[in-house]
């Protein structure tokens, strides 16, 4: 027969296994830390022709660019841009880690015009890298700006940082950063 004392222990182990379970689903479920400072979203024409501009990298990691360019079109195509024209990769600068600067921007834009385009989505990235440590987590920062080519005006933009988990991809981290970043500014109209 248990004694008192035995029942009192197995309910306190039983505690413990059960608080030390809720403790880790409640980490596990925690979101990434993330922040982002956007304009005030604008009614842009869907049916509108726009063109993806070079993003300038301003990383140490190659060809981040033109990676947050991919995803970027990806998005942009998902929430309703039918008409978005990638600037010809003949425009692409040699250098891995200089993509978009100077004479690539000024070549996309006017690219862009002659496409008749209306609305050019660009940007820079400031970090997309997994960070040093034990856990090496992915750390994604990024600005998007739309230009209204008619002016070349930025009439939208936003900036934002996310860092993930450590079993998530740099990717995935990036592509949530950027829909986050998108989604308020595109509302539909």
């Amino acid at each position: 027969m248990f004694t008192y004392w035995k029942r009192q222990e197995i309910q306190t182990r039983i505690s413990a296994i059960i608080s030390a379970i809720i403790a880790l689903l409640g980490v596990a479920l925690l979101p990434a830390c993330s922040t982002i400072d956007s304009a005030a979203p604008v009614a842009f024409d869907r049916q509108a022709r726009w063109a993806l501009l070079p993003f300038v990298n301003t990383t140490d990691t190659p060809l981040a660019g033109q990676r947050a360019e991919a995803v970027a079109l990806g998005l942009a195509q998902s929430m309703g841009l039918r008409d978005i024209q990638h600037y010809p990769q003949s425009m692409q600068d040699d250098s891995i880690f200089e993509a978009g600067t100077g004479r690539t921007q000024g070549q996309a834009l006017s690219w862009a015009r002659e496409q008749q385009a209306r609305y050019a989505l660009t940007g820079t990235v400031q970090e997309w890298r997994y960070k040093v440590g034990v856990d090496g987590e992915p750390a994604v920062g990024v600005t998007l700006q739309v230009l209204d080519l008619s002016d070349g005006r930025v009439i939208w933009s936003a900036v934002g940082a996310r860092s993930g988990w450590s079993r998530e991809s740099l990717a995935a981290v990036g592509q949530k950063l950027m829909k986050e970043m998108l989604t308020p500014g595109f509302k539909a109209p």
